[in-house]
């Protein structure tokens, strides 16, 4: 009997971090790789085809950040632990001025420091 695949619908599937990454909240699986025994899935911003990085694909299952699917803020603040639980909740002026999200970002196109996704 040949043995299961993990994660056989990781590739295409679109995933939601409750914290941005890299200035960015929605990003989509575009490469899968099997190493060492681990799954890594290459994940890009939806919005900065440029903003892209592995993770092992077991992160993807922490629901405290990660989610299934594209969600609004309105969505992440109902699923956050804690309604004061860090960057889930509507962001501030502050938080969209560029050097705040430079600090963050994986490019250094700032195209998007006025984006609030």
């Amino acid at each position: 009997m040949a043995k299961k695949a993990k994660y056989p619908h990781l590739l295409g599937s679109k995933w939601t971090s409750m914290l941005r990454t890299w200035g960015w909240r929605h990003f989509q699986v575009i490469n899968r790789k099997n190493e060492d025994g681990f799954v890594f899935a290459e994940l890009v911003a939806s919005c900065d085809r440029n903003t892209r990085f592995w993770v092992n694909a077991k992160a993807l299952k922490d629901r405290d950040q990660w989610r299934p699917g594209w969600k609004s803020l309105a969505e992440q603040a109902e699923l956050a632990p804690d309604p004061d639980w860090g960057d889930v909740i509507e962001p501030s002026p502050l938080e969209l001025s560029a050097p705040a999200i430079a600090l963050h970002s994986a490019t250094p196109n700032a195209h998007h420091a006025n984006h609030p996704d």
